[in-house]
């Protein structure tokens, strides 16, 4: 009995020891740890994924462990991140995820200039991002990769007098790829990483 439980701790330290070649600490949110309510997880889980997405890091993985310890066996944080991760999907943030192992899943993000494709969503789980009361707030280096980005965008969709759409199509994707920049010190500089990101895919 003893060398059966030996062999499956070696077979998870070597699955986990995989998972740390392929992930890294800065692609891979374990819930597990840190045990948050299941509200928490999903806010924490939706913030995470923006932010991973304007970050460009194309896989990453979301530890929520499969609830044995659990009221019923079942882990709350597990099917909050799963509805966070339909959510997601919707929203043009993530365009896959796949059951990695019982407690953790593989997500795929979706490029930065998906999100202005996405559909409006009736409910938020979070508030929307702050924005300038005007883009006269944002340097005048961001302004212009805003512009740029935009009028990309308007020449995508075929738009043929974009100059009356422009503003509003700043405007708009300023709201879009802010939210997955979080508030520090430099926040402006990783914005305009995520704007060249963005005008990069288109």
């Amino acid at each position: 009995m003893s060398a059966r439980r030996s062999r499956t701790t070696n077979l998870a330290g070597l699955w986990q020891a995989f998972d740390d070649a392929r992930f890294g600490a800065e692609r891979t949110l374990n819930l597990r740890e840190s045990l948050p309510t299941a509200d928490e997880a999903a806010t924490r889980l939706e913030r995470w994924l923006r932010q991973k997405q304007v970050e460009h890091a194309e896989q990453v993985l979301v530890i929520t462990g499969r609830g044995n310890n659990s009221e019923g066996g079942v882990s709350r944080v597990r099917e909050a991140s799963i509805r966070v991760l339909h959510a997601m999907r919707r929203a043009n943030v993530i365009t896959e995820h796949a059951e990695h192992t019982a407690g953790s899943f593989v997500v795929t993000l979706a490029p930065v200039s998906a999100l202005a494709e996405a559909p409006k969503r009736r409910r938020h789980t979070l508030p929307p991002p702050p924005r300038p009361p005007s883009l006269d707030a944002l340097s005048e280096e961001t302004r212009t990769l805003l512009r740029h980005l935009a009028e990309n965008a308007l020449d995508h969709l075929g738009v043929r007098d974009r100059d009356r759409f422009v503003e509003g199509e700043m405007l708009r994707q300023f709201g879009a790829i802010a939210a997955g920049v979080p508030d520090g010190p430099d926040r402006e500089r990783r914005l305009q990483e995520a704007l060249r990101q963005a005008m990069d895919e288109y």
